[in-house]
């Protein structure tokens, strides 16, 4: 058995589903001597059905039990809704480091030539107060749509496990994030605020009216968690991954190639049903 001191680090990257994917892509990058255990709260999916104190509760059970079975060193919230919503009582039931997510609107008003901003979201993100804050924080100067979604996060879990999602489908998601004005003022950047967006991102370029600026937040992500953890080991030497699922309902052959070509080698099932309050 090797010393401790040369075990690597524990990165448990969460998500309501599939989104936190791309994180973990961006993650492993930064830190690819580190060992992952990706877990998809799939039993309750999609959070945004459920009220605050609900989703509060539901996270904090099931983290409580991840962390009890895994001690990761580091827990990535890779979920818009999560981040927004129960980071603060995370940081106070755990004493494990945790990372969020942020729709990235400060770097969207930095980058914008045209100032129109589209945020592309779930309803539930687009309509928290935390979500208006930071328009108003950072894009005050900018004129931003807030554009929530319905449909696009189940898209891509159906892409995911092999099922094909019509480009119309995808079209009418995200086609009332162009805005054209008079003047010729167009948008030219959309903040991806959903982290299951990305999984889709080569059909938005493809799709899309014309060329604008997509904004992924996960690279950020990546950069807070080595700003945490420290740089990278000199000589990787990390297991495959593990995902783990509270329910694995939509588990198939065809996820579990896409898992693994994430390297998320092994899946396993740690059933947490949702239960009605």
């Amino acid at each position: 058995m090797r010393p401790a001191h040369h075990l690597p680090p524990v990165i448990l990257v969460f998500d309501s589903g599939l989104g936190g994917l791309t994180v973990l892509e961006q993650v492993r990058r930064a830190r690819p001597d580190a060992a992952y255990l990706y877990a998809a709260d799939d039993a309750a999916f999609p959070y945004g059905r459920l009220s605050e104190p609900q989703l509060v509760a539901r996270v904090l059970t099931v983290m409580e039990r991840l962390i009890a079975l895994h001690s990761p060193d580091l827990v990535v919230i890779a979920c818009n809704t999560a981040s927004t919503v129960v980071l603060p009582a995370l940081r106070q039931r755990f004493v494990t480091p945790f990372v969020g997510v942020v729709p990235p609107i400060k770097p969207a008003a930095a980058l914008t030539r045209s100032g129109l901003v589209s945020l592309l979201a779930t309803p539930g993100t687009v309509a928290r107060a935390y979500t208006r804050d930071l328009v108003k924080s950072y894009a005050a100067t900018c004129t931003v749509s807030l554009v929530g979604s319905v449909n696009l996060a189940r898209y891509a879990e159906a892409e995911m496990a092999g099922a094909k999602v019509a480009d119309s489908d995808i079209l009418a998601e995200i086609a009332p994030c162009f805005d054209e004005r008079e003047d010729g003022r167009r948008t030219d950047v959309v903040c991806l605020s959903c982290t299951h967006y990305p999984l889709l991102l080569s059909r938005f370029e493809r799709l899309a009216p014309w060329p604008v600026t997509w904004i992924d937040p996960a690279p950020a992500i990546a950069r807070r968690v080595v700003q945490l953890m420290g740089e990278p080991a000199d000589a990787p030497d990390a297991p495959e991954g593990l995902a783990v699922f509270t329910g694995g309902t939509g588990l198939n052959s065809a996820l579990a190639r896409a898992l693994a070509g994430r390297g998320l080698a092994e899946t396993v099932v740690e059933a947490m049903p949702l239960t009605a309050d």
